[in-house]
């Protein structure tokens, strides 16, 4: 069955998410679902970011049932960074930025998104996990691209779609995945829940 209507809501404050999501053509509610997003001890990225996707979710749904909202899909979504087994949020402040960059220059690292719909009792998630290659950074470029501001509210202290592309050697996997919200994962569990995209 085809969804009758291209109207979701999201659990999620991203712009990166609304923008990428009203690309597809959806109509987009925000709900608030605020959880804990510690990673709990042994955890890996790829689990850590499928609970949270979950948990979201669940959280988003919530409200939508407390509110008395009419039913219809719910998208929550998590990305975090990866390297040899770290994991690597939202930086605290400028010098947990820089660490985080120093890290990653030179090297490969993981960019893992995970997200989840949800519907009713009925819950899906997928997940992108893409391997993100960059340059050897200089203290000037990293000192320069902390000055911007813009690594402070994304995981790993960087956004492809933003000024530290110019890092960015190549990646093996999913453009839209590093960015938050993987397009093509997205759009096969929108399916799923009967929207017909693009």
């Amino acid at each position: 069955m085809i969804a009758n209507d291209n109207r979701i809501y999201l659990a999620s404050g991203s712009p990166r998410r609304r923008e990428l999501l009203e690309q597809l053509g959806l109509n987009l509610e925000r709900i608030h679902a605020d959880i804990d997003e510690s990673v709990r001890p042994g955890e890996d990225a790829v689990a850590y970011t499928e609970r949270l996707a979950r948990e979201k979710a669940e959280a988003g749904w919530r409200v939508v049932a407390s509110c008395g909202l009419p039913e219809r899909p719910l998208l929550a979504a998590d990305t975090t960074v990866t390297q040899d087994g770290e994991i690597f949020g939202k930086p605290a402040d400028a010098d947990d930025a820089r660490r985080m960059l120093r890290a990653f220059s030179g090297r490969r690292h993981q960019a893992i998104t995970s997200v989840a719909v949800m519907r009713g009792d009925r819950l899906l998630v997928k997940t992108s996990v893409t391997d993100v290659f960059f340059k050897a950074l200089s203290d000037a470029e990293i000192e320069r691209y902390l000055a911007s501001g813009e690594p402070f509210d994304k995981a790993g202290a960087y956004g492809i779609q933003g000024r530290a592309g110019v890092f960015i050697e190549r990646i093996e996997g999913s453009y839209t995945g590093v960015m938050g919200l993987p397009v093509h994962e997205t759009a096969l569990l929108l399916a799923e829940f009967g929207f017909a995209l693009p």
